[in-house]
């Protein structure tokens, strides 16, 4: 800590972008005992315990992850490197109506943390069930106490989840079975309205259709928010009105009257003062590609003054790449043929056997994936009609092999695999190119003549040894750009913490940046305003600029290798230790020099500083109108 007068570390020379759009300026900032302490040309190093020199480098406010799952690794890894190393400094957690506000809620035999998250989010049992056992609170109050003893390395934002909150009130099994009685839905109203007195920035729910729990017996039933009725929805959105806080939403979008119904609970015109709302997401899918005009229209019409809503939706700034371990992927939550093999645990090979190998289960799969694919118009328009029209493509040359055990397949979309396999059925041996991919060719079935039989045979005889990805959304730059500065849209949507093994975005916040600087200095200032205090703003918290006084939560970049960085070439396996378990990350390595967190490093441009995760960094941020009770309050209580 600084002494008396004096400055823990100067940063020198850096162009710094303070988080308020403005244009950068070239000159120090000192920092100490946590907060900004000056800023200015030719501050005197003398005074500073540590100089950093960053000339060429630019630095701004540490950035603000607005959509994580993070609130489960922070009970095993709470310094969260996966995030720090690509400059994060602020997560929102408990996103989706998902989170542990209420602890492990493990009463009557029931285990809500693995149940609920374990295929919503796909995440292991095993590294779930640790977090379970850590999360022994059982109050909304006690885990923010809780949040506040942990060596944190970003700031958490947690959410009061609307799944926990009925499962609190109503336990798991009624929570999915019936809708709750009057005095049920008066103590959610109540605990929520706690939670918001206690300082906690907003409140999540979920309507996405394809969001399913993992254990039996309810493996077919979906979490619980998803039976919240749109009049339970707004008691309990009309608490967080009250209070001026946030709403975190995902719409049932299948449904697009229910989710306009779901959404004008925004309006300040028709329910007498506006909610602030964000929802997720605007993508550009490639099977819909009417869904990010009209998600731009949504946001036009919500936040008009005719409306007088709060709404933002949220925008990825990557590719919408996604692993598949066989069948085992996000996206086939969606369609109920893929549904039935991830209902099984992932380790349960099998459970999926039996399941691919009955003969109706084939049949089904074997419709959906040839359905609307002979090339009628009138034969799609009755699949948009029926809404499956799915995100997942059914076009094997849209999934490309990362791994499988035939070596040659590696890198090689299906599609191409499956035309030498035709030219291999048709007599040309040489089609096949070794001994593995001939051995695999002699074991398709002789009646497998087209892809989806083609496609099944793979998923039988592999199962989760096949992995291919496939990018079904964002296939476009233009688009991506255009939804990332739209002013009525936040970037984010990044489910860092999540699909542990099925996607990647970290450094989500780092690719906006990069499309910013391809445009010039003065997009760079918009988006790192984007990226910083315009959230901050939005969901309702204290913004930290770089400003005297303020917060010393930064981060250093070094632009000429962030216009250099490939994300895609950046992604990678990695074994984590603390999950025993492999997961999927980005490696941004170099790209930034350093990260400050309360004015201590936690990442110094190779390596996470042994500080991170041993030393207490960020900290719960409550909401900026939060006004805790005087002590006086608190010592009657």
């Amino acid at each position: 800590m600084a002494q008396a007068g004096g400055w823990d570390t100067l940063i020198r020379g850096a162009r710094v972008f303070d988080g308020t759009g403005a244009a950068p300026v070239f000159e120090d900032v000192a920092l100490a005992n946590g907060r900004i302490a000056a800023r200015g040309a030719r501050l005197s190093a003398a005074r500073a315990d540590r100089v950093v020199e960053a000339p060429g480098l630019w630095l701004m406010p540490g950035l603000l992850d607005i959509h994580t799952h993070f609130d489960l690794e922070v009970e095993l890894a709470p310094g969260l490197p996966e995030a720090v190393r690509h400059g994060t400094t602020t997560v929102v957690v408990a996103n989706c109506s998902l989170g542990l506000a209420f602890g492990n809620q493990r009463r009557a035999g029931q285990d809500p943390i693995v149940d609920c998250f374990a295929r919503v989010e796909n995440i292991p049992k095993a590294i779930l069930a640790q977090v379970a056992e850590r999360a022994v609170w059982r109050d909304s109050a006690d885990y923010l106490a809780h949040l506040d003893t942990l060596p944190l390395g970003p700031n958490i934002v947690p959410l009061i989840p609307h799944s926990m909150l009925r499962i609190e009130v109503m336990g798991l099994a009624d929570s999915v079975a019936r809708a709750p009685d009057a005095s049920e839905l008066a103590r959610m109203e109540a605990l929520l309205d706690k939670a918001m007195a206690e300082g906690y920035a907003g409140f999540s729910t979920d309507a996405l259709p394809f969001h399913y729990l993992a254990n039996a017996p309810r493996q077919r039933r979906r979490i619980p928010a998803q039976y919240g009725s749109f009049a339970e929805l707004k008691r309990l959105v009309d608490v967080v009105r009250r209070h001026d806080r946030l709403w975190q939403a995902t719409p049932p979008k299948d449904n697009p009257l229910a989710t306009a119904r779901l959404f004008a609970l925004t309006s300040g015109r028709l329910y007498g003062r506006p909610v602030r709302l964000t929802a997720v997401a605007a993508l550009d899918v490639a099977t819909n590609r009417t869904l990010a005009p009209l998600a731009r229209l949504l946001a036009r019409l919500l936040n008009s003054r005719l409306v007088d809503g709060r709404f933002r939706l949220q925008a990825l700034a990557a590719p919408f790449k996604t692993w598949s371990e066989g069948a085992i992927t996000p996206l086939a939550e969606e369609i109920p043929e893929l549904r039935a093999l991830n209902e099984p645990d992932l380790d349960d090979r099998a459970a999926r056997a039996a399941i691919m190998d009955d003969p109706d289960w084939q049949r089904r799969f074997l419709a959906m994936w040839r359905h609307g694919k002979r090339g009628l118009t009138l034969a799609r328009f009755k699949r948009l009609l029926a809404r499956e029209d799915y995100a997942i493509s059914r076009d094997l040359a849209h999934m490309v092999v990362d791994r499988a055990p035939v070596a040659d397949w590696q890198g090689e979309t299906l599609a191409a695999v499956f035309a030498r396999f035709g030219r291999f059925r048709a007599g040309d041996a040489a089609a096949a190119r070794s001994a593995d991919e001939r051995a695999a060719f002699d074991a398709v079935p002789t009646n497998a003549r087209d892809d989806a039989a083609f496609l099944l045979h793979l998923l039988r005889a592999y199962d989760r040894d096949l992995v291919w990805w496939t990018v079904s959304a964002n296939r476009d730059p233009g688009v991506v750009r255009d939804l990332l500065f739209n002013p009525r849209l936040l970037p984010g949507f990044n489910d860092s913490g999540a699909h542990l093994t099925n996607m990647a975005f970290y450094d989500g916040n780092l690719r906006a940046l990069q499309i910013a600087q391809g445009e010039g200095e003065a997009q760079v200032a918009r988006m790192v305003r984007r990226l910083t205090v315009e959230p901050a703003v939005f969901l309702g918290l204290e913004p930290a600029p770089i400003a005297v006084g303020a917060r010393a939560d930064l981060a250093l970049i070094d632009p000429a290798a962030l216009a250099a960085y490939d994300s895609e070439a950046q992604t990678r396996r990695v074994h984590r230790d603390v999950f025993d378990h492999e997961q999927l990350v980005n490696r941004s390595d170099g790209v930034v020099a350093g990260v400050w967190i309360a004015g201590q490093r936690a990442w110094d441009g190779t390596a996470v500083t042994p500080a991170l995760g041993t030393d207490r960094m960020g900290r719960a941020l409550r909401a900026a109108n939060h006004r805790p009770p005087a002590p006086a309050a608190l010592a009657a209580e």
